[in-house]
């Protein structure tokens, strides 16, 4: 009994820090810009698969080098993630802020997009969006130079659209029919990959007849690592301060010349990058898929919900509650518990698997919603019902 108490509280403890690590990038951003980034698990899945193709470049080599490939994985997958929230905050969030439907909207279809990316796109299709971006873009950085080029911006992207995807398109037939690039796919398919944990993460420790899995004690780890660093960065730098401040009064930041946009990206940015490191955590408990940042989403919102709203401690404390209790009620652990009381053995024994598990953990956070709306640790101040 002991042994299982003790590998359901290490086991739900991992989970709750893999949840922390996706949603410390999601309380910064909801937390300083109110948006809902429903694309935010795809964003942990495009870390995993950096991962993945990392470690892939690094085995070769072997040695200390792919013993050492989870470090540079773990740099690499900040950085792609990243700049992919730069784009995606530049290219499509930066036109919609103070409207939160068209925003999840928006971010909902870039997620369906990344999951069709990584699923199922044609070396055909990627020539053709490279062709078009390269037109497109190209063309509007070459008129941007003309000093009246705001007069006729609309008339520019109007012409340019349909001639950029035309060419694209032209282009992207000759070549699929010529080369038979249709059916090829230049990365991963709709077939889960498996990431192969270094020699140093395999095994576990062996205490009270429990393994405790080196790979989700590194987790644990990293997850530390990162709160400290994000506390750090939030309360030592001057970037940190201008994040706070924004996050409780953007208007009076931007008054005090606080360049607000450019603390939009980098947040967005930061956000970004700490998904791709939770993704790269995801990596080492299982193998990686399109859909493997949606095994995750939900329960990531529920703990900036339940912590409040750019509040760090709150999301920690809901993250492991959430994680635990997801991972106790899933598992026989409350049956056993319960097993002198057969009623209350059955119903525990009914949620016992993960499914389940987490509809009775949605409705508990239901309950408390009921009693607390604003989460754990509410936002206090002027603003708060700006």
């Amino acid at each position: 009994m002991l042994s299982g108490l003790l590998n359901g509280l290490f086991s739900g403890l991992s989970l709750g820090s893999v949840l922390l690590l996706a949603a410390l990038g999601l309380a910064i951003v909801f937390g300083l810009m109110g948006v809902i980034n429903m694309a935010h698990g795809e964003l942990m899945m495009l870390g995993a698969y950096t991962t993945f193709v990392v470690q892939n470049a690094l085995k070769p080599l072997g040695g200390i080098w792919f013993d050492a490939y989870i470090f540079v994985a773990l740099i690499a997958a900040f950085i792609v993630t990243a700049i992919f929230g730069v784009v995606l905050e530049r290219g499509v969030i930066r036109y919609l802020y103070g409207r939160p439907l068209e925003t999840l909207l928006a971010t909902w279809g870039v997620s369906l997009i990344l999951q069709q990316l990584v699923r199922s796109v044609s070396w055909q299709f990627v020539i053709g969006l490279i062709v078009f971006c390269a037109f497109f873009f190209g063309g509007l950085w070459f008129l941007a130079k003309r000093p009246n080029f705001e007069q006729f911006r609309g008339w520019a992207i109007a012409l340019l659209l349909p001639i950029s995807a035309g060419i694209a398109l032209s282009l992207g037939n000759y070549l699929g029919q010529a080369y038979g690039l249709l059916m090829t796919k230049p990365w991963f398919g709709a077939q889960n990959v498996d990431v192969t944990a270094p020699r140093w993460l395999r095994g576990g420790l062996s205490i009270a007849d429990t393994q405790l899995s080196y790979a989700r004690i590194f987790i644990i780890v990293l997850t530390i690592a990162c709160l400290f660093g994000v506390y750090w960065f939030l309360n030592q730098t001057s970037w940190g301060l201008r994040i706070r401040a924004v996050t409780q009064n953007r208007s009076m930041s931007a008054c005090l010349g606080i360049p607000t946009q450019k603390v939009d990206a980098l947040a967005f940015a930061i956000g970004s990058g700490l998904a791709g490191v939770a993704g790269c955590a995801v990596s080492l408990l299982g193998s990686v898929g399109p859909n493997t940042g949606q095994n995750y989403i939900v329960d990531t919102f529920m703990v900036v919900v339940v912590g409040g709203v750019g509040k760090l401690v709150g999301s920690i404390i809901a993250a492991l509650a959430i994680g635990t209790a997801n991972y106790i009620i899933g598992s026989n652990l409350l049956v056993d518990a319960f097993s002198f009381f057969p009623p209350l053995a059955e119903f525990f024994r009914f949620f016992s698997t993960i499914s389940m598990a987490k509809v009775m953990v949605f409705a508990l956070i239901i309950v408390f919603l009921q009693f607390r709306p604003a989460g754990l640790f509410p936002q206090k101040g002027r603003t708060v019902d700006a």
